[in-house]
């Protein structure tokens, strides 16, 4: 890919050739990979088989145009591409996200574009080029011996240029384009490494569906969630008193809150709500005596004096005060003509098992608030809940026959109760233990006769705890490498005074081994529900319907509604086709619970 070809208009009506025989005539073929790089008010860069070809414009129209004409898989560095194409609304049909597979390949979540790079040429990452001031007056490079071009993105030392990947790439079309062959030549080397994995389709696939997903975050990112800012602040208002005018104001209504606590509290000496120490002394008051102050644990005591009612209050409207109040509206909500849009950044994977993260609150948003999250006129929310995910996905990824059959209960835990001889609860305990790596009591002795009776699953899980506490990388059925750590470089242990604590070795290596053996089952839960959210996606265009949040094992679509009953069973759909795609064996059942609601706390 040498060419360069720059046109203020490749879509120009005077050119004697149409639109499609203009982009044939660049090697643009349909479903084949085209590189992409494009900046708002500069253009658009494109690197096909034939060559790089860059374009001045703005990139939407053009992207839409090909994508619906010719489904490419897009191939791009980052998310700051999707953010571009998402905020314009274009929506692609397939992609492929360099740091998203990075992370999926190399396993973590911070990297960078140099880093990247770096790794795939298996460059010393001590040795990435540094961006500074001299760059930025665009002189260091003879100053540093770098003799190469400039207008080059690699230096001749093998690195990326640091001014590029700093922003350098999107000062004209065709760097722009330059730039995208270089997205496609780093596609094509984690296409090699993918080769080389233990099942390089599955992880082919899973490559896929993360990008797929990256870019669904940012139209999540983008579109928003419905918010009734109107409801919003009245609940706001009734948590924790109305707006305040000013800071003293805001200090009298937090006193006031502490006090309706503390008027049911005996004489004594003086009380910091937010301080676990001085709560539980509080409590020795009056004879409630908790070896911490979680909330289930006071829920415990909830009967036993007034004061453990009224904190358990505080502390919703203290949570809804510091972090979901009138500042927080104001930050994050933004108003719209229907009411208000909910907006935050979303990433497809977190550092650990791969699992969905979104800030702004919308994958904590108290219960209490879930009321001011409401359809637009003339609008639905379809609500669907993957039921009892995990073990369902134990059942897949160990293959454990016995497994297998429980899940074709609409209640699993029911049959691994009966089997196991135990009430549903305990069984339910001793499931969820098994994978968490942390049962005691009646449960233990449900885990030695789970055991007995699925014996593959829990081989399984105890291979995965074992590669754990020697601290090895364990690696999800769909080939995300997930990384375990050690106390210290060296792999020492020392105590406060420098002595090696062989007791502090074996707390590591445990605490490796509940994290490996829960990780590889959510990471592979994670794999499905975004395989699951993306199929949806990608069959929802004719009842313009959007996915607008991503909770853990729960979608939230927002339809028009005269589109809702349609959207409720293509969810379903969806889920079936998700489970084909992603299980690896063919007799698993996947539950959804799917239902039409027009406020997010009408779900059941």
């Amino acid at each position: 890919m040498t060419s360069d070809r720059e046109s203020t208009d490749p879509t120009d009506p005077t050119d004697p050739t149409g639109p499609n025989d203009w982009l044939s005539a660049i090697g643009v073929v349909a479903r084949a990979d085209i590189g992409l790089a494009v900046q708002s008010g500069v253009g658009i860069g494109l690197a096909t088989p034939t060559g790089c070809h860059g374009f001045s414009g703005e990139p939407a129209e053009l992207v839409r145009a090909i994508d619906a004409t010719y489904s490419p898989r897009w191939v791009w560095w980052d998310r700051t591409t999707a953010d571009l194409l998402a905020a314009n609304h274009v929506a692609v049909s397939r992609c492929w996200d360099v740091l998203t597979v990075h992370r999926l390949l190399h396993g973590g979540w911070r990297t960078s574009v140099p880093h990247v790079w770096a790794w795939l040429h298996e460059l010393p990452s001590d040795g990435i080029p540094q961006m500074g001031q001299m760059d930025l007056l665009g002189s260091l490079s003879s100053r540093s011996g770098d003799e190469g071009d400039a207008d080059d993105p690699v230096r001749p030392d093998g690195y990326l240029r640091p001014e590029w990947a700093a922003g350098g790439f999107s000062h004209s079309p065709a760097r722009l384009a330059r730039w995208a062959a270089t997205a496609v030549n780093a596609a094509m080397m984690q296409r090699a490494r993918v080769d080389a994995r233990p099942d390089p389709g599955r992880t082919l696939s899973a490559a896929h569906s993360e990008s797929a997903a990256e870019f669904m975050c940012a139209e999540l990112a983008a579109h928003g969630l419905p918010i009734d800012r109107i409801a919003m602040v009245e609940l706001i208002a009734d948590a924790v008193g109305p707006r305040p005018a000013n800071f003293g104001d805001e200090e009298r209504l937090r006193a006031e809150r502490d006090q309706r606590v503390l008027e049911h509290v005996p004489p004594g000496p003086r009380v910091d709500l937010r301080s676990p120490a001085d709560v539980k002394s509080m409590l020795r008051r009056v004879e409630v005596d908790v070896p911490d102050t979680r909330a289930w644990r006071l829920e415990e005591h909830r009967d036993r004096h007034r004061v453990v009612e009224e904190l358990l209050r505080w502390r919703k409207a203290e949570r809804i005060a510091t972090t979901y109040g009138y500042r927080w509206l104001d930050e994050h909500v933004a108003t719209t003509p229907t009411g208000g849009r909910l907006r935050g950044d979303w990433s497809s994977s977190d550092g650990a098992a791969g699992r969905m993260t979104a800030s702004a609150g919308l994958h904590n948003l108290p219960a209490e608030l879930r009321q001011a999250v409401a359809a637009d006129p003339g609008h639905l929310f379809v609500r669907a809940d993957l039921g009892q995910i995990e073990p369902r996905v134990l059942a897949a990824v160990s293959a454990d026959p016995a497994l297998i059959q429980a899940t074709r209960d609409d209640d699993l835990y029911q049959p691994i109760a009966q089997r196991l001889r135990v009430e549903r609860s305990v069984a339910k305990v001793a499931v969820l233990g098994a994978m968490y790596g942390a049962t005691t009591g009646e449960s233990a002795h449900a885990l030695r006769r789970l055991e007995q009776a699925y014996p593959v699953a829990m081989a399984f899980l105890e291979s995965a705890a074992e590669q754990g506490r020697r601290g090895e990388s364990v690696m999800t059925v769909g080939g995300r490498l997930i990384r375990m750590w050690s106390d210290d470089p060296n792999g020492q242990h020392f105590d406060a005074a420098g002595v090696g604590s062989i007791d502090r070795a074996r707390q590591v290596a445990a605490a490796r081994g509940r994290f490996a053996r829960n990780a590889l089952i959510q990471g592979a839960a994670a794999e499905f529900f975004k395989v699951w959210a993306i199929t949806f996606r990608a069959r929802a265009q004719p009842l313009q319907a959007h996915i607008v949040l991503c909770l853990h094992d729960e979608l939230l679509i927002h339809v028009p509604a005269v589109h809702a009953e349609a959207a409720a069973q293509l969810v379903h759909d969806a889920l079936a086709e998700a489970a084909f795609r992603w299980s690896p064996v063919p007799d698993v059942r996947f539950t959804a619970d799917v239902s039409v609601i027009s406020r997010w706390s009408d779900a059941k």
